[in-house]
């Protein structure tokens, strides 16, 4: 009875700890070969990459990756116009997603020759600066130049050049691209701004369009986007003044009550908690500087119920894991402070300490 006892208190205390090792087994699985659930995503192969990639960076176990053969791999994805007169005709030239993303598609009859796309092209340019690789080396001109076509007339972004919607998630987008490239040539950052503020509800929270409900990943997409173009500045709630071009105290409530009695943070009111808002909605208030407002304790105690026993978290607790929902639970516990992990850039989404190449 005493072994059994020991043995139960044992796998209880487990179960309350971040098992870093457990995870990193879990994204090299991933890395070597992915499961068959994810045959349906092979479009989206370089943005799960950047979940094993940049989840293995924040676990600080960057070492189990081949650098030079993961460079190759994203570059090889890069579309790149025939000439500069190309940069004119109304194409993206970013990165695609995937190998089969740069075969020709059909549009109404006419032969598209390049997909690239802008959530592909920032997970892309984040891989390869996760990884140390030197910048200058990248056609940055294409990309910035070619992203200005991608930006409408009310200052949001499509995502690929053969149309698609426009919402805030495109906008953040295209700042972390410009960011990361240190070229903000391809944006109308005006525009932008103001799109944005038209996205604030009511409430305080951004939606996705203008009168949209507000929504976590919206919200945190607003306020980053306006924090890298430096419309607004960090620690927000201690600097706060009446001239902030953001309701600041409407914003603040809105987020803190996304935090629900379980600890977790859900995405809108009246939902259940979901382990990436851990890092949507609590990215937010760190970027505020009001991250001291939540309950660490629950919010950890919560994330702990989605770590799942083979390694990653789910999205609800004691469900299968999946990269996406484990990736922002690597960033949640990064911000708050997990022993043994990177800190986090919370307006790029990256861990971007100690990534020279060797």
């Amino acid at each position: 009875m005493a072994d059994e006892a020991d043995l139960l208190s044992r796998s209880h205390s487990e179960d309350e700890l971040f098992d870093r090792d457990r995870h990193i087994r879990y994204l090299e699985m991933n890395y070597q070969i992915l499961p068959s659930p994810y045959e349906t995503q092979e479009i989206n192969h370089l943005t799960l990459a950047y979940f094993i990639i940049s989840g293995l960076n924040i676990l600080n176990a960057l070492d189990r990756i081949d650098r030079e053969a993961v460079i190759d791999w994203v570059l090889s994805l890069q579309a790149h116009p025939k000439n500069e007169g190309e940069l004119n005709n109304g194409q993206f030239y970013g990165f695609h997603g995937s190998k089969s993303s740069q075969f020709h598609s059909v549009d109404n009859g006419v032969s598209v020759p390049n997909n690239s796309h802008l959530a592909s092209t920032y997970c892309a340019l984040a891989i390869l600066k996760i990884v140390g690789y030197d910048f200058s080396l990248i056609d940055s001109s294409s990309i910035s130049k070619s992203m200005k076509h991608l930006q409408q007339s009310d200052g949001s972004f499509m995502p690929i050049h053969t149309g698609a919607e426009t919402d805030l998630r495109f906008v953040y987008c295209a700042a972390v691209i410009s960011s990361l490239l240190d070229n903000w040539s391809g944006i109308d950052k005006e525009k932008a701004k103001n799109y944005i503020l038209s996205c604030q509800s009511y409430d305080g929270g951004f939606g996705l369009i203008p009168g949209q409900e507000s929504h976590g990943g919206a919200t945190y997409c607003a306020v980053a986007s306006l924090r890298l173009m430096g419309f607004i500045e960090d620690d927000l709630v201690s600097k706060f003044t009446p001239s902030c071009i953001i309701d600041v105290p409407l914003l603040l409530e809105w987020c803190l009550q996304r935090q629900a009695i379980d600890g977790g943070f859900q995405g809108r009111p009246n939902k259940i908690s979901d382990t990436c808002y851990a890092f949507w909605v609590g990215g937010v208030l760190k970027i505020l500087g009001a991250n001291k407002f939540l309950n660490e304790r629950t919010l950890r105690e919560f994330l702990l119920t989605c770590q799942s026993e083979y390694g990653g978290f789910s999205k609800f607790p004691r469900q299968l894991p999946d990269l996406y929902h484990s990736y922002y639970g690597f960033t949640a516990f990064s911000m708050l402070q997990e022993n043994g992990l990177n800190s986090l850039n919370i307006e790029l989404g990256i861990s971007i300490i100690h990534n020279t190449m060797i």
